[in-house]
């Protein structure tokens, strides 16, 4: 192989994913073969569904370094699973099957066949059933990764998230001055690493105005602190800035990533801003691991009106790195 593959796990078998996946690679090509981990039977009846004409290879994963690829058919490693229709509602009954193909991903990659991955949404309610916080907790755990971070990625601005989907209840709790001082050397690096340039990296603070009427500031305690230690070691890094107004156009083009203490901080504006042309990276894995920013979106199964752009980004990242 020329160019390393890059290995997509379908994910929740009842969500957009393989329609905005056949969108995405219809027109576009790209250099890196594509290798779609899913249910050869699945594929089948989403494309007569969506009246999808493609080729299909079925790939032996033993056999899976001799292959020379291309992307001129639709590359698979079949993984077994037996849906009656093309989309059903979302269950329990799909978990051993994103289990095992998230396996087997892990196993491609724990080879170095490749380095890259993208993975389709999972139901959090049933796959992850509150044993992690999402994908990028649940692969932390299965490659034993310590040290992670989520950064929301657009050329033009990213945002990271300390803690992710906690309830807002939970965050005080979970913030510590390590855990940002780790976060922030992840992203510098991946910048340096990826993108060939030192970033400028703004921080919240947590309370509204980064104030707090409450005896205990958080933001003086734990988020300044850590910001004066990291620019005396020389990391382009500034705050904290109150989370209303850092976002503006006149602040926001100042920096390159702007990191927020919990969730909804950062997510919302960068989804307001870009929209679909933003990709969740996962910093920090023995792999690069990228997820398009978009759910399994129940509502919108089969009507073929779903937007790629999410996913076009995300592989056009890998393809180019």
């Amino acid at each position: 192989m020329n160019y390393k593959p890059i290995i997509i796990v379908a994910g929740e078998p009842n969500s957009i994913f393989l329609e905005i996946f056949f969108k995405s690679t219809r027109f576009k090509r790209f250099k890196s073969p594509l290798i779609l981990i899913v249910s050869l039977k699945l594929l089948k009846l989403q494309m007569n569904k969506l009246k999808i004409n493609r080729k299909i290879k079925v790939l032996d994963l033993i056999k899976l370094e001799k292959y020379k690829l291309n992307n001129d058919c639709i590359n698979i490693i079949n993984i077994e699973y037996n849906p009656k229709k093309a989309f059903e509602k979302i269950s329990s009954k799909s978990n051993h099957y994103i289990e095992k193909s998230f396996n087997t991903a892990l196993s491609i990659l724990k080879k170095e066949i490749s380095i890259k991955l993208i993975n389709g949404p999972v139901s959090k309610k049933y796959f992850l059933k509150k044993k992690f916080l999402g994908i990028t907790e649940y692969l932390a755990k299965k490659t034993k990764t310590k040290n992670y971070a989520m950064l929301i990625f657009n050329k033009n601005l990213s945002v990271c998230p300390i803690t992710t989907h906690l309830p807002i209840k939970l965050i005080t709790k979970n913030l510590n001055a390590n855990d940002i001082k780790n976060k922030i050397i992840l992203i510098n690096n991946f910048y340096k690493n990826f993108l060939k340039r030192k970033p400028k990296i703004a921080i919240t603070g947590l309370n509204p105005h980064c104030e707090s009427i409450h005896h205990y500031n958080e933001d003086l305690k734990i988020i300044k602190p850590i910001v004066l230690f990291l620019k005396s070691k020389k990391y382009n890094v500034s705050g904290p800035f109150a989370a209303d107004t850092i976002f503006l156009k006149k602040n926001r083009i100042n920096y390159d990533v702007i990191i927020g203490m919990y969730h909804d901080q950062v997510l919302t504006p960068i989804k307001t801003l870009y929209e679909y042309n933003a990709i969740n990276i996962t910093l920090g894995l023995p792999f690069i691991r990228i997820s398009p920013d978009h759910g399994p979106n129940e509502k919108m199964l089969g009507r073929n009106l779903s937007n790629p752009t999410s996913l076009i980004e995300a592989i056009n990242f890998l393809d180019k790195n």
